[in-house]
């Protein structure tokens, strides 16, 4: 298998007084057998892009290539991918077999070849022996499972998923988020998924890119994304957090040294902060369960006063009254006594204030 590559894509609709553009040069690359998640806001361009590799819609300009080949004004039967719909598109009048065969009855692949391929792809959504089952007698859950193995059956080398889970419960999409990654991962393919539900992309991808406004604003691991935002946008998306104004003092090598309403912070700049002159507004991000109780003076450490306690179980979370303005603070296996009006501080390690770009 070769790595899928996205080149510079642009794309825009007619529309008055000028064109709409959608995509404004996306350059990605997917190495093989990647489950990688395209993640943004409303309008930030990821169905059409997920739209354009699957030969439903074709760039104003740019190329996609899977590996040399490229593919950019191909058919979508010609580009071998196949998608996988938010509403799942069966056909209510044939069998869960018929389903999952249309493709290849339309690629002409012989009758006895179809029933083998019908009963593998079953096989590997566990469904063996529901072939004959009308489609309005399965459950959200099996009929996602019938999709998907309509997509495998005809072996593509990329599986496209617009928001797959969309329609399911939310146990429902925990079962589906680890049988959807199970399948990819079994089948060596490789895997771009649309999805708004960070969670989900966070439990699942290999990798994922961040789109704001037709443009990729971030690519990375979850882990990547989420502990080293490299903007203030893509922290408020990914999760919660606390965005803070500071003022650049001191950096040396990742160690940043800022100046905030609190008093002096020790932090880790990504991107343009590592090289900015010091007196430079940047913005500290700061994720709500990376706030400790501690005691007053400690490193990093804020004092306030709880204004809203939300009791979850093992976790409480908080809204502080601080001096760095009103605070979002999760506290693991919360102690009994802490309430509303309480006096608290909390400190942050070095390593989880990341020193960003004023926002």
């Amino acid at each position: 298998m070769e790595p899928l590559h996205l080149r510079s894509i642009c794309k825009s609709y007619p529309s008055q007084p000028q064109p709409l553009q959608v995509l404004a040069g996306v350059s990605l690359t997917i190495q093989p057998g990647e489950l990688f998640f395209l993640l943004g806001p409303s309008g930030c361009g990821k169905t059409t892009l997920l739209r354009c590799l699957a030969g439903l819609d074709f760039p104003t300009s740019g190329g996609i290539f899977f590996g040399e080949r490229d593919v950019t004004n191909l058919a979508p039967h010609l580009r071998e991918t196949a998608m996988v719909f938010q509403s799942y598109a069966l056909w209510p009048h044939l069998t869960v077999a018929e389903n999952i065969a249309f493709g290849l009855v339309e690629r002409k692949i012989p009758a006895a070849e179809r029933t083998e391929r019908v009963e593998q792809a079953l096989r590997s959504v566990r469904l063996e022996g529901l072939g004959a089952r009308a489609i309005d007698q399965l459950s959200g859950g099996q009929q996602q499972r019938v999709a998907l193995a309509r997509a495998l059956v005809v072996r593509p080398r990329c599986l496209l998923l617009d928001e797959p889970l969309s329609n399911l419960d939310a146990q429902l999409r925990i079962e589906m988020r680890r049988e959807i990654r199970r399948i990819v991962k079994e089948n060596g393919l490789t895997a771009v998924y649309v999805t708004h539900d960070q969670e989900e992309a966070l439990a699942m991808a290999d990798r994922m890119a961040i789109l704001e406004k037709g443009v990729v604003a971030q690519v990375g691991t979850p882990e990547e994304i989420y502990r080293r935002p490299t903007s203030a946008s893509v922290a408020r998306f990914i999760g919660e957090t606390n965005l803070v104004p500071a003022e650049l003092l001191a950096a040396g090598g990742e160690s940043i040294q800022v100046k905030t309403a609190a008093g002096i912070f020790t932090g880790q700049g990504v991107g343009a902060p590592l090289a900015a002159a010091a007196g430079t507004p940047v913005t500290l991000s700061v994720r709500p369960e990376a706030w400790q109780p501690a005691a007053d003076g400690a490193l990093n450490s804020v004092t306030g006063q709880v204004v809203e306690r939300v009791y979850l179980g093992a976790r409480a979370q908080l809204t502080l009254a601080s001096p760095l303005g009103a605070l979002s603070v999760v506290i693991l296996n919360p102690p009994t006594g802490l309430t509303t009006g309480q006096t608290l501080t909390v400190a942050v390690a070095a390593t989880d204030v990341v020193v960003l770009p004023l926002a």
